[in-house]
């Protein structure tokens, strides 16, 4: 029996921060015991039915967005518009604003299994949280080709341009290997599906809110999210959000979780918006290699 109990303020911290990115199975999906959740819900300090209990919560946050969304009318024509079979697999590949349990992700496939009457789809999360370009490239083959998707949505690129608070002089990645990253990506992508890469730019940060964030000892300077983008608005497939602006301009706090970085629900439903709209509505753009 484990006696590490989380106390109270931890449990805190993982209800309003940390537990909707502690997904533990994906980070260590070799680990034996992994899949038990109980073992997990051990990691945390929390019982199983604590663990439950919140993921619960997280997920029927972006249930609960995704049904609201659906009252839309301009949602409701995009959906009509979009490209997909009826039988598709989306395989969502990003980093922890994916990976996030209340994500654009896990709102928006709920939104397509409820409003498209007889499909049958399969979604599949391959965000892990705080993943680069590099990271991600590295896992591409077991959590994305292997499956064999339809449709590939990339939401990748925020955390190659950090700064780490020890030496701020470059980014964590040159912008040259997440140009290379990016561009493997794309071409690993198309050698399972004939259908364009969808791409997701990450979003500006609120420094403010960043440097109160205890957990974390870099910086993300705005110029450098912005030579991200331009990398991504030159690629092949369908690009959302070219100009970074779906969180306010200038960004407004309210669209992201206390670290200034990760978007609230909130934040996460207007990515949502910005993807059916951009599938429904723009052309497919070739891209310059």
């Amino acid at each position: 029996m484990n006696t590490l109990k989380a106390t109270e303020e931890e449990k805190e911290a993982l209800e309003k921060y940390l537990l909707q990115f502690l997904n533990l199975e994906k980070h260590f999906p070799l680990l034996p015991g992994i899949k038990n959740e109980a073992a997990t819900a051990q990691l945390m300090g929390l019982s199983i039915e604590e663990l439950q209990k919140l993921r619960g919560m997280y997920r029927e946050n972006a249930r609960e967005a995704a049904l609201e969304l659906l009252k839309e009318e301009d949602v409701l024509d995009w959906i009509d518009q979009l490209p997909f079979g009826n039988n598709d697999t989306v395989v969502a590949f990003g980093d922890s604003s994916t990976d996030d349990l209340q994500s654009w992700f896990e709102i928006f496939s709920t939104v397509m299994e409820v409003a498209v009457e007889d499909a049958d789809f399969t979604f599949i999360n391959s965000g892990l949280s705080y993943n680069t370009t590099s990271e991600a490239l590295r896992r591409m083959d077991r959590d994305v080709l292997s499956h064999e998707p339809d449709w590939v949505i990339v939401n990748l690129g925020m955390f190659d341009a950090i700064r780490p608070n020890f030496t701020q002089n470059r980014t964590l990645l040159p912008l040259s290997e997440t140009w290379e990253n990016l561009s493997t990506i794309e071409d690993a992508i198309a050698t399972v599906t004939e259908n364009p890469p969808v791409w997701i730019t990450p979003p500006p940060i609120i420094p403010g809110l960043l440097d109160e964030m205890e957990l974390f000892d870099f910086e993300i300077n705005g110029q450098d999210l912005a030579a991200i983008r331009d990398v991504i608005t030159g690629k092949r497939g369908f690009i959302v959000d070219p100009l970074g602006h779906r969180m306010g301009n200038p960004p407004e706090a309210w669209y992201y979780l206390s670290d200034g970085i990760n978007p609230s629900l909130s934040g996460h439903v207007n990515t949502v918006k910005e993807l059916l709209k951009s599938l429904a509505t723009s052309k497919v753009q070739e891209g310059n290699r």
